[in-house]
């Protein structure tokens, strides 16, 4: 079969021995395969990622002198059944899979280990346990995005965020995006998004993002409506909590009528829900330090160098800061059907779509944010750019 490895931060078509299935696996004709941001990390800057993971106790990822296929977000059709695969995995079904596989004694990631060939292929394995029939006829294209979907939702759900909190997502690439697509399904009334790029910018607003910042021009936390601000300064939460206080101390019992206000959480400052998603280092640090008081941070984005942050500010400040990575088996199946049932809308991320001669052409033009979001790989296309 024809695949595309990484060897040496270099992308190329080869010829593969086309993948057998064990027990309880599938072999999937790709229909579509998504590029990922830590794709595009993994091929030049592999061995960083493998000391991290390392550190964690996985020894198997990508390495930049051993070819790895890449490829974890991808759509295919079951062309061949192992031993002990159900009944409703039959020849032709369209599926998405979770992209973990047993191999070599071990359970790898998908695309991002030599161990588990990924999909940019024609073929690649899958676990049937972790593989979900699409429903309702979603193209292959929108079902391709259920990863980066599930991460996103996610990302969301440990927020947990409500309808009347105020979401200020930073960095509008294909996670971002993903966040606000969720946030608007989950009913948040109040989005404001920050990027850099024009053309991310008007990509979250057609994700649903209420308020778009240029943050070289405006700050994302002074963009929030006035009256949903929270408070910025130290000072003048030391004010606040005074002038309560002094009105609170003339009531008989003021200290049952402060349980009950704190109870309801009308004794907590207003705070916005803060979606880190660009991941470079600073990004952590600077959010802490601009971000209003008590802020629920997020952190979605993946960092793959070293940084620092100053614990004191986070301290003084109280923040809340929450960093998240995957997801469950579930949430993998829930956000399929969130797709396929319409309830949220995916469309405005898919930018291009190539074959596998264009997969190279594809990580270039990645590297421009004004020209893609997210690019898929076909592999039955002849497309050699996006």
């Amino acid at each position: 079969m024809k695949a595309v490895s990484c060897l040496h931060s270099t992308l190329e078509v080869v010829d593969l021995p086309a993948p057998r299935p064990a027990e309880g696996q599938l072999v999937l004709d790709v229909l579509r395969c998504g590029i990922c941001g830590s794709d595009l990390h993994a091929k030049d800057h592999a061995d960083e990622l493998t000391e991290v993971m390392a550190e964690g106790g996985y020894h198997d990822f990508a390495r930049s002198d051993t070819p790895v296929v890449m490829g974890h977000e991808f759509c295919g059709q079951v062309a061949e059944r192992g031993r002990k695969v159900g009944k409703e995995f039959r020849p032709g079904t369209t599926v998405v899979s979770f992209p973990l596989l047993r191999a070599h004694g071990g359970v790898h990631l998908t695309g991002l280990s030599p161990k588990a060939p990924g999909g940019y292929a024609e073929q690649v394995l899958a676990e049937a346990a972790l593989t979900f029939p699409v429903p309702n006829g979603l193209d292959p294209a929108t079902a391709a995005l259920t990863e980066p979907m599930a991460v996103a939702y996610h990302a969301v759900r440990r927020s947990e965020i409500t309808g009347k909190d105020v979401a200020i997502v930073l960095g509008c690439g294909p996670v971002g995006l993903a966040v606000i697509c969720h946030l608007k399904t989950h009913g948040v009334r109040t989005i404001v998004a920050s990027d850099f790029s024009p053309g991310r910018r008007a990509l979250a607003q057609r994700c649903g993002a209420d308020v778009v910042v240029d943050p070289a021009e405006e700050s994302p936390y002074e963009a929030v409506p006035a009256g949903q601000r929270g408070l910025t300064e130290l000072p003048a939460l030391y004010e606040v909590g005074v002038g309560a206080m002094e009105k609170l101390r003339r009531l008989p019992g003021w200290q049952h009528v402060y349980r009950v206000a704190d109870r309801l959480g009308g004794t907590a400052p207003k705070r916005p829900v803060v979606f880190e998603c660009v991941g470079v280092p600073g990004m952590i640090d600077g959010v802490i330090a601009a971000a209003p008081l008590a802020s629920r941070i997020i952190v979605v984005g993946v960092c793959m160098g070293d940084d620092k942050l100053r614990p004191a500010m986070a301290i003084g400040k109280e923040v809340d800061l929450r960093f998240v990575f995957g997801y469950t088996p579930l949430e993998f199946r829930d956000t399929l059907h969130l797709l396929a049932d319409g309830k949220v809308d995916a469309s405005a991320l898919v930018t291009g779509t190539v074959g596998l001669a264009g997969v190279a052409a594809a990580f270039e033009a990645l590297g421009d944010p004004e020209r893609h979001a997210k690019i898929l790989i076909d592999p039955a296309g002849t497309a050699t750019a996006p």
